[in-house]
């Protein structure tokens, strides 16, 4: 953010020297997330403010703010819903759309090219413009920092039986609760940001994250096994405040939707790319297995409920889910 700056001098003359642009920003947009300023997310979002405060030739000055210092993540939702900020990206996305958590459900897709083809699909499209009909806009989904891997204290996770008992934490979404003990284990749902006391002392046993997200809170230091079974991902739309989007005349709407396309395939390019560098450097401290066959077979067969529950609760529909895996394979 560039600000004006004056000088006055002359005496009677008051003539003002500019440091800067002679005009200050139309709009500001203030954005925060939980993760660190390293991470794909926030660095997605450095580029998200350099680009749109030079495509809106400075009309737009976007303010971002990383590691959780404007709230958790459930806070931050809070404030884009009254306007206190204009945007977030985070785990709270079914304030906007229930539907968002069909990317969630375990094994809906089976692999990076799967997820993102499902998030350029039209049909995620539908979903964010069913979003905007609220409180909220969201001109771009991504994939959230890549497929989830699990985590603990006791042993490696090779079949099911292996989690049976283990205080899981997991983020405080129903999907991954359902999930958590669709496979065994006891889930604890909590921020993300209270778990790492929790693994140092005890109290919870393990977790499962992407490895970005993994490495971004230092999990590898208060953990002993790492298991890979890619089961789920989720989504990462960019959830912006609807009334401050509609204050801004129609060629900055398309400006800023265009640079939030760009932002969100920025950071699923770098999630993608460094995932297997992540897990390689993650297993230096950790002991890693990948689960596959049969074992993950297990797994999938477990997992399967999981569906049926939220299509029994009306957040959506079998269609809607067979919609998302059409469009998750409309790219082969």
């Amino acid at each position: 953010m560039k600000k004006l700056v004056s000088t006055v001098f002359g005496g009677l003359m008051g003539v003002a020297l500019l440091s800067g642009p002679t005009v200050a920003a139309d709009f500001t947009f203030k954005y925060g997330n939980s993760q660190p300023e390293k991470d794909g997310r926030s660095q997605s979002m450095v580029f998200f403010e350099k680009e749109l405060e030079k495509r809106s030739g400075g009309r737009i000055d976007v303010e971002n703010y990383f590691s959780a210092v404007l709230g958790n993540e459930r806070e931050m939702m809070d404030q884009v819903a009254t306007g206190l900020i204009q945007g977030t990206r985070g785990g709270f996305f079914t304030d906007v759309n229930p539907k968002f958590s069909i990317l969630q459900l375990p094994f809906l897709v089976a692999n990076w090219d799967e997820a993102i083809c499902l998030v350029r699909s039209d049909w995620m499209k539908g979903v964010q413009a069913e979003g905007s009909k609220g409180k909220y806009h969201v001109p771009a989904t991504g994939i959230s920092q890549g497929f989830r891997a699990h985590t603990n204290n006791v042993r490696p996770l090779k079949v099911p039986a292996d989690l049976k008992g283990l205080k899981m934490r997991v983020p405080q979404q129903e999907v991954y609760i359902e999930t958590s003990k669709a496979l065994g284990a006891s889930p604890q749902a909590m921020p993300f940001s209270e778990a790492y006391q929790a693994f140092k002392t005890g109290v919870i046993d393990g977790q499962d994250n992407p490895p970005a997200n993994i490495a971004a809170y230092k999990v590898e230091e208060v953990q002993k096994y790492m298991s890979i079974t890619n089961y789920s991902t989720g989504p990462d739309p960019l959830m912006i405040n609807k009334a401050w989007y509609d204050k801004l005349p129609a060629d900055l709407q398309k400006t800023f939707d265009e640079v939030a396309v760009a932002a969100l395939a920025h950071s699923d390019k770098t999630y993608r790319d460094g995932e297997a560098d992540m897990i390689k450097t993650l297993g230096k401290q950790m002991e890693v297995n990948y689960v596959t066959g049969k074992e993950l077979a297990m797994f999938v067969d477990l997992a399967k409920p999981v569906h049926a529950i939220f299509v029994g609760k009306g957040d959506f529909t079998q269609a809607d889910i067979d919609g998302a895996v059409a469009a998750a394979r409309s790219c082969k």
